[in-house]
């Protein structure tokens, strides 16, 4: 049986891992902008070293004003792309300290330095080797390979890397808003088989200019919209006896929990499981078990408006169901809410919420649920994103040929399926999808938590797969 083309990836695979760990290294959490650096110095910085990398396999490369750029390889009129991403989540807490005891580091945060990518028993660890650093390192080797065996076709091939993908995906707009849109394109940014249906993405916050409770002086949670948080601490004024009230509720209610006594009252720590807000069922919410801790403990008119609010409009729930927004489809499932974020300082109290909703839902009619619940009790909304959802029928050229370059690799044909995460996929208009590098066989590779991981054995199998699905896209 003839070797596919996808195959000949293989003989690049301790160049892959070498430069997917040059990659990591660099800690590209997007931060406040600066000139030509709209992201941050670490996300322009991750941006400009791959595009480097392309730049020593002798291809053209553009960097379109620091939010994203490309390598490019063959001729033709029209072109198309894969497209990823190099900026990633915060590093977060809970990495490992055994068996990486040498990669600890200083402050807060001890174990594992996330960003000191290590190799052990056939595992890759580091922020970014899953989401999706590794990924993009792959395609850009796919890109190599075509070259290197010279292959020519009826279309140009374009690796594209964005720069602030974690952070809303404005990246891919301002991108395409000086670049023409691919014929055709996937994002290695989920699983395999092929996402040909991504949930809408609503976000937004519910807030007011002052701190409304009698015993909350501050309470912290969360650092991006889009994870459930591990970790919730909150600053509590409260009597002797209200701090030993405090300790024998947190000891019978679920969650884990800290509870110290100090000179104006108690401070809270509240730990949970970190997950994808895509997904926070998977997860336990920090944020959400404190304040339903506080509200048990002190009562709503203690506790004041805003977070009995949050207690009661959604409290420890991940499907929207007392905010009225609760729904399904069978295209997709159901719809998942998120409480991201939560601030209160002394004069402001703010909440930041991530939704995923069905592929055949009205995202502009759970906006306007949601502003009437949350106007008619006292508070400000505002909605920061609302991106609709994206389905692409079966009966595309694109899916059939994806299907087939898997089922080349692999020997069986791909699943469809849909997802609730939002992926560059959407920003194509409807010429792309997103496909692998994950297996759903696969276990946890802990994208946006801790101990993040690729296995080299799998990964390069995935790396066959979007080699050949290149390979088609070039010549098909």
């Amino acid at each position: 049986m003839a070797e596919i083309f996808g195959a000949k990836i293989k003989k690049y695979q301790e160049d892959i891992i070498r430069d997917i760990g040059t990659l990591v290294a660099i800690p590209s959490v997007c931060g406040p902008a600066a000139p030509g650096m709209p992201y941050g110095e670490p996300s322009y910085r991750a941006l400009e070293c791959i595009l480097g990398m392309a730049r020593g396999m002798g291809f053209e490369t553009k960097n379109v004003d620091g939010y994203a750029g490309h390598a490019e390889y063959g001729t033709g009129p029209e072109y198309a792309a894969v497209l990823s991403h190099v900026d990633v989540v915060p590093a977060g807490s809970g990495w490992d300290t055994d068996p990486f005891t040498r990669y600890r580091t200083v402050g807060i945060r001890s174990g594992t330095d996330p960003f000191t990518p290590v190799r052990r028993g056939g595992l890759i660890y580091g922020r970014g080797t899953a989401d999706d650093k590794g990924a993009a390192v792959v395609t850009l080797y796919c890109l190599k390979v075509l070259k290197d065996e010279g292959i020519t076709g009826k279309r140009r091939l374009r690796a594209i890397f964005g720069a602030g993908e974690e952070i809303g995906m404005d990246d891919m707009p301002q991108y395409f808003s000086k670049e023409p849109l691919p014929e055709m394109a996937f994002t290695p940014d989920s699983e395999y088989g092929i996402c040909n249906r991504e949930k809408g993405i609503l976000r937004f916050s519910v807030g007011s200019r002052k701190n409304d409770s009698g015993v909350v002086r501050k309470f912290r949670a969360g650092s991006v919209v889009n994870a459930v948080p591990d970790r919730a601490e909150a600053q509590i004024v409260c009597s002797v006896a209200e701090y030993e009230n405090l300790k024998k509720t947190a000891d019978g209610q679920e969650g884990t929990f800290q509870v110290e006594r100090t000179p104006y009252g108690a401070y809270v720590t509240s730990l949970g499981k970190a997950a994808h807000a895509m997904q926070p069922q998977a997860g336990f919410n920090a944020a959400a078990h404190l304040v339903r801790l506080l509200a048990r403990s002190f009562g709503a008119e203690a506790l004041g408006g805003f977070l009995s609010f949050l207690d009661g409009g959604i409290g420890t729930e991940t499907d929207g169901a007392s905010m009225g927004v609760k729904q399904s489809d069978a295209q997709s499932g159901a719809l998942t809410l998120n409480l991201g974020i939560l601030n209160i300082q002394p004069d402001s109290q703010r909440a930041e919420i991530d939704i995923r909703y069905p592929v055949t839902s009205d995202g502009e009619a759970i906006v306007r649920t949601l502003k009437e619940r949350v106007e008619k009790a006292g508070f400000t909304i505002g909605v920061s994103e609302n991106t609709p959802p994206l389905y692409l029928p079966e009966s595309s050229p694109l899916i059939s040929l994806l299907s087939r370059s898997y089922q080349a690799v692999t020997g069986r044909p791909a699943e469809l399926y849909s997802t609730g995460g939002g992926t560059y996929a959407r920003t194509v208009k409807g010429r792309g999808v997103a496909f692998g590098p994950f297996f759903q066989d696969e276990p946890d590779r802990r994208v946006h938590n801790s101990n993040e991981n690729i296995e080299v054995e799998r990964f390069m199998q995935h790396a066959q797969i979007c080699l050949e699905a290149m390979y088609r896209l070039m010549t098909e």
